[in-house]
């Protein structure tokens, strides 16, 4: 099943290609509006998902590369492993690769991850501050539908053994 790679592939290039866009074209910070609830926005991450460990002295960036490639490095073997009927198994591990390589090209290559997608809400909800969502990237959204088709595929298909 590492015919599906080259979906990875394309979400790498996608993720790369959007967050060059948005280093070139705007400063940190700023926002432009796009439709109501959603703007683009320049941010960094040095940390994990939601900005968990983000202020840390740099430790989490060796940590984050190192473990995107252990994982990155799993995932193939897994692909290499499943069977030709295990599609959406396959398709959900090459999103998953392909958000992990993305965002791992940005630790190494500059230390840090872009995001500029924000998504907001014009009220508080008990984890969103002012109503944002944490900013995120094409990388990051490849990785949530990927790590979701593979919880549903878990839940709802046999195991053979």
């Amino acid at each position: 099943m590492l015919k599906w790679v080259w979906l990875s592939g394309g979400i790498i290039f996608l993720d790369q290609l959007t967050k060059w866009m948005i280093n070139a074209n705007f400063e940190l910070y700023e926002k432009l509006p796009i439709i109501p609830h959603l703007n683009l926005t320049l941010s960094y991450n040095r940390g994990a998902a939601f900005g968990f460990l983000n202020d840390q002295g740099g430790w989490q960036q060796i940590f984050f590369t190192v473990l995107a490639f252990a994982v990155s490095g799993y995932i193939l073997y897994w692909l290499k492993k499943l069977k030709e009927e295990e599609l959406w198994t396959a398709i959900g591990l090459a999103m998953v690769l392909g958000g992990a390589i993305g965002n791992l090209i940005d630790r190494v290559l500059q230390g840090k991850v872009t995001d500029f997608i924000d998504f907001y809400i014009d009220w508080d909800v008990f984890f969103l501050s002012n109503g944002h969502f944490a900013t995120f990237n094409v990388a990051d959204i490849a990785i949530t539908m990927g790590a979701g088709l593979l919880v549903i595929m878990s839940l709802f298909t046999k195991d053979e053994a």
